[in-house]
């Protein structure tokens, strides 16, 4: 398959079983060389994530509050990994230095970011790879944005003259050399990075499923896994809900082509889900769909005016009310005389009746709605507008389930067709899709 980089999550992580599972993985593929580990996530329902504490205990120190309680707990948890793998490491005069630089007023950044550093010199023992502190590769610029430019100058020499490697994921350095963080979930990122620093043949994130599935499974019963989707596919269903991956995770991997493989950790010969470029393989999918994502609590706000197809500017004045207040909105689905804009309630806290005013005095409507209680569910697949009968399909299928659609939209991209119910009809919904689509 060629080069591959593997970043593995918190639950992969999470004790020395996991990380013995993690050991195989990596030592089964020669060609996996570049290791990207998370900090340890729960072990179960109950317990908490590394990182959390470590927030707590800057939390703790910012405020002058004695922290060796938690920090305790973080300590102890690495400990009890070296047990359970039988493995010697020196890790405490690691943990010493991590305490005394938070009880110094390290920041939030540097606390955080500890659980992968401490987790990568670990996994870095146990593999026999390089340890290299990603503060020293992956760079930040001075306002604390991740500067592409400086990381591939950093990144990409030290790794081609330095392999296997193990990488902690989620942080990297300010100019001044203080430590920045991604955001939660920044781990993907780090290994996308890595994997287009290298020019991966594939880049592998590990997880606890099975790859990304074709709808929530909190709605529907064991859905199916995607086998195969794109990019573009994946923007779209992330963006109605979706998550396995970090949404930013991507866009380093994207532009170079280079195939993401969703693989899970506990069950290892499972293929997953490869995310591949449209560009570079596609794909037939005998008149099926891809997924099924969608979100609740929006608001629709209506507004009806005859002859607005001749008022020049009507829509630029509707929405420049809705940028005033600060508010985007998600979908304008139109009509002649109609134009809607769909909100997520929380960008109107406090900020309806004002908008809607406001709205009032700029357009001058015939009609001006607020519809509340509304929930946006989106069907995604490559060339659903070309396949015939898609949407009767659909519409078909909500209406069997009795469930009535309030809005109707589909996108340029031609990939979704996106639907407005009533939020009290959002699992029925998607059942129903996914009943006339997959089952």
């Amino acid at each position: 398959m060629g080069t591959k980089v593997c970043k593995f999550g918190g639950t992969s992580l999470a004790d020395g079983k996991q990380l013995r599972k993690v050991q195989a993985i990596v030592q089964n593929d020669g060609d996996r060389r570049y290791v990207v580990p998370s900090a340890p996530g729960k072990r179960g329902p109950d317990d908490r994530k590394i990182t959390d504490l470590l927030y707590l205990c800057h939390d703790h120190a910012k405020q002058n509050i004695p922290f060796d309680q938690v920090f305790n707990l973080v300590a102890d948890r690495y400990r009890q990994i070296l047990v359970e793998l039988d493995m010697w490491f020196d890790i405490a005069p690691h943990l010493e230095k991590i305490k005394d630089e938070i009880a110094d007023g390290a920041s939030r950044d540097y606390a955080a970011s500890r659980g992968e550093y401490l987790c990568g010199l670990i996994l870095a023992e146990l593999l026999g790879y390089t340890f290299i502190d990603a503060a020293d590769v992956i760079r930040f610029d001075t306002r604390g944005q991740f500067d592409t430019t400086a990381t591939g100058q950093a990144l990409g020499p030290t790794l081609l003259k330095t392999e296997p490697v193990v990488i902690p994921g989620f942080y990297g350095g300010l100019p001044d050399g203080s430590v920045k963080t991604f955001p939660r979930g920044g781990s993907d990122i780090t290994g996308a990075v890595i994997a287009r620093a290298i020019g991966a043949d594939v880049y592998e994130n590990w997880t606890d499923v099975n790859g990304l599935l074709m709808a929530d499974p909190c709605v529907v019963d064991n859905p199916k896994t995607i086998e195969t989707i794109t990019y573009r596919e994946l923007r779209e269903l992330a963006y109605m809900g979706a998550t396995v991956l970090h949404d930013e995770a991507v866009f380093p991997v994207r532009d170079t082509g280079i195939p993401v493989n969703i693989r899970n950790t506990n069950q290892p010969n499972h293929p997953g889900t490869m995310i591949i470029s449209s560009r570079t393989k596609p794909i037939t999918h005998g008149g099926t769909i891809t997924g099924i994502a969608g979100r609740k609590d929006f608001t629709v706000i209506a507004v009806e005016k005859a002859l607005m197809n001749k008022e020049l500017g009507f829509g630029r004045r509707l929405l420049n009310v809705l940028e005033v207040h600060g508010v985007s909105f998600e979908h304008m689905p139109s009509g002649i005389d109609t134009m809607s804009v769909v909100v997520a309630d929380a960008q109107l806290k406090g900020k309806l009746d004002t908008i809607l005013e406001d709205i009032r005095h700029e357009c001058h409507p015939d009609v001006l709605e607020a519809n509340p209680h509304m929930a946006v569910i989106a069907t995604v697949g490559r060339g659903m507008a070309h396949i015939p009968g898609m949407a009767a399909k659909l519409f078909t299928a909500l209406a069997d389930a009795g469930v009535n659609i309030r809005m109707i939209d589909q996108g340029s991209s031609e990939i979704n067709i996106i639907v407005g119910v009533e939020t009290a009809d959002f699992e029925a919904a998607v059942r129903a899709i996914y009943r006339a689509f997959v089952e």
